[in-house]
């Protein structure tokens, strides 16, 4: 008599965490933009070994073109100074903006989208009120004003940028605040005796990180274009090399010695697609709905 074959045991259902990251890593286009920011952070850390020195010392002629001095082999620029050593020292100051940047947003947008979607009533109306106010202003000019106020630090540039972005960061926050709060685990929470700290914490707030991932990506991306922007004014902390600084230093010879502005420029937008890339990967697969539809 044969004996029955055993049972295999049941799988294990994927937690929505793993699905996320599985469908992220088979997604081209996120894996691209992935590769691209791994390369710029390589880049970042490896900046010192790459072109050790000061990259705002003078290290040549003035306004050599790329190829010509096997020394210097992205030229120089108007001062003579290395474009090379500034593209590469340029990676840490725009991924630092860019980064500190969306963590203010994110801190102040948390918590008052988190506080007025919770709460509601007249605490909600308060805020919406402050966040209306802040949108009245348009960003790029209340940055400009921020930073006119003080000196153009790296610091108070970050502050500047993320004190104008997190109003979008709020009404996002309340809205999934909305509606989550009624939902049964909310009540289950309630109902076991958790105060309001902990079911905003522990309970909506994890439920409602999804669609923030995906904004911070973009946050992100948003950020290092506005500090180019501020830098093309003139307005960029003048002993921190970075590419929007080195594209405002060096406007006036857009004509005479394109490569520039050219080369910083591409430093940008390679940066800011690989973001956008990487932002609709995440939203492919943290959305449940779009990966129903595309399975």
């Amino acid at each position: 008599m044969t004996e029955p074959t055993p049972l295999a045991p049941p799988r294990r259902a994927r937690s929505p965490g793993a699905r996320a990251l599985r469908a992220l890593l088979r997604d081209p286009t996120a894996l691209l933009g992935l590769a691209i920011l791994g390369v710029v952070a390589l880049l970042a850390v490896l900046a010192p070994v790459i072109a050790p020195g000061d990259p705002l010392d003078m290290a040549g002629v003035p306004l050599q073109w790329p190829g010509v001095d096997p020394a210097h082999r992205l030229g120089t620029d108007s001062l003579g100074r290395d474009v090379l050593a500034g593209l590469v020292h340029g990676t840490r100051a725009s991924l630092m903006i860019g980064l500190s940047a969306a963590a203010v947003a994110l801190a102040i947008g948390v918590l008052i989208g988190a506080v007025g979607g919770y709460f509601g009533g007249r605490i909600d109306n308060t805020l919406v009120r402050l966040t209306e106010l802040f949108q009245t202003v348009p960003g790029f000019l209340l940055v400009i004003v921020l930073v006119a106020i003080h000196t153009p630090t790296l610091g108070v540039i970050q502050l500047a940028i993320g004190l104008a972005a997190w109003p979008e960061i709020a009404r996002l926050v309340r809205a999934e605040f909305r509606r989550l709060r009624d939902s049964d685990f909310v009540l289950a929470a309630r109902a076991a005796g958790f105060g309001h700290g902990h079911i905003i914490v522990h309970e909506v707030l994890p439920n409602a990180l999804a669609p923030l991932i995906v904004t911070s990506s973009i946050l992100i991306a948003s950020a290092i274009l506005t500090e180019s922007g501020l830098s093309f004014l003139g307005m960029s902390d003048p002993n921190v090399a970075s590419w929007g600084a080195m594209i405002g230093g060096n406007r006036e010879h857009m004509s005479s010695a394109w490569f520039l502005t050219a080369l910083p420029g591409a430093a940008i937008a390679l940066v800011v697609l690989a973001f956008n890339l990487l932002g609709d990967g995440l939203n492919d697969a943290l959305n449940p709905r779009l990966r129903r539809r595309s399975a």
